[in-house]
């Protein structure tokens, strides 16, 4: 059941976010402008409205989640820092004694209650809605164009991307005890990814439990990054590294492994539509669904201009 507890905080300790919270700080202006309300709405058909146990209120697991990517932590590390940095706390509408969520309950929330929901047109519309409540949007001119995108794992295999983790994890240890390279468990050296999983298993363990520096934060952050890597996405390693990338074209001799952002702006460099396709898709023909997006966002769209977007 869904408990709304965005309101007022009261606390005898409120005060110190005036303090340690400058006005100029991004969350404190992410949180004046933002009306996170409209996630209830979002979010309804995956809760339970009048049964069960109160669950924790989904703005402040939008919220983390947020944070997550804005600071590129794991589960773990993000309510982590949620415990002792006031202006995460203050993001996330808690009282300065308040305690945190478990880690895990930001894992089942992302995998559980935002599954099926399209993020990228919902936060964009929200942006076009904002833009036009504050009337910073008033053009109906809409520029269109293509960016390039690299592949998430760029031609990567899985076996790969777990080598490149537990590589930065023992650089990590090595940095803070050489010595701890003469006891690290031996490297894998079949090109097998169940072997690599094992091995990257072992290491954690290892530096879990003997390594002795496993709470330091520069060990802590990669450690836990590797661990997430295993066990929340495994059934994303156990596929090709990008199967749906493809091999697109900027020019005639440079070429990109990856995909394409189809972008539509306004003049104000407001996104109204994005449409994100494999590489070698022709521009042209997302045209008329980034306008009927843009509709959709609430922009009144009288001019497309076309090319004017530089590529990054």
């Amino acid at each position: 059941m869904i408990r709304h507890q965005q309101t007022l905080i009261l606390s005898p300790y409120a005060a110190l976010y005036d303090i340690v919270v400058p006005k100029d700080n991004i969350l404190r202006q992410i949180n004046e402008l933002v009306d996170f309300t409209f996630i209830y709405e979002e979010l309804e058909a995956k809760y339970c409205l009048d049964n069960g146990r109160n669950a924790i209120d989904p703005i402040r697991m939008f919220k983390y989640l947020l944070l997550k990517a804005i600071f590129e932590l794991s589960d773990a590390d993000i309510v982590e820092r949620s415990k002792y940095d006031m202006s995460f706390k203050y993001f996330l509408g808690m009282a300065p004694e308040d305690t945190v969520i478990d880690s895990s309950s930001l894992t089942k929330f992302r995998k559980l209650r935002l599954k099926d929901i399209n993020l990228l047109d919902m936060l964009i519309g929200k942006t076009v809605e904002l833009a036009i409540e504050r009337n910073i949007l008033r053009s109906n001119s809409i520029i269109v164009d293509a960016t390039h995108t690299k592949a998430r794992y760029n031609q990567k295999s899985p076996q790969e991307i777990l080598q490149d983790r537990a590589r930065k994890l023992r650089k990590a240890v090595y940095a803070m005890d050489d010595s701890t390279k003469a006891k690290m468990p031996a490297k894998n050296t079949a090109n097998v990814l169940e072997n690599e999983i094992e091995y990257c298993q072992k290491l954690v363990t290892f530096i879990e439990y003997q390594s002795g520096i496993a709470l330091v934060p520069k060990v802590l952050e990669p450690l836990n990054l590797l661990k997430e890597t295993i066990n929340d996405d495994i059934e994303q390693l156990r596929l090709a590294a990008d199967p749906d990338a493809r091999v697109g074209h900027k020019s005639a001799d440079d070429a990109f492994f990856g995909y394409k952002t189809h972008l539509a702006m306004t003049e104000e460099r407001i996104v109204t539509a994005a449409v994100i396709t494999t590489g070698e898709k022709n521009d042209g023909k997302q045209l008329q669904t980034l306008i009927e997006k843009s509709k959709a966002a609430g922009m009144q769209v009288k001019t497309v201009i076309g090319g004017l977007l530089r590529k990054r």
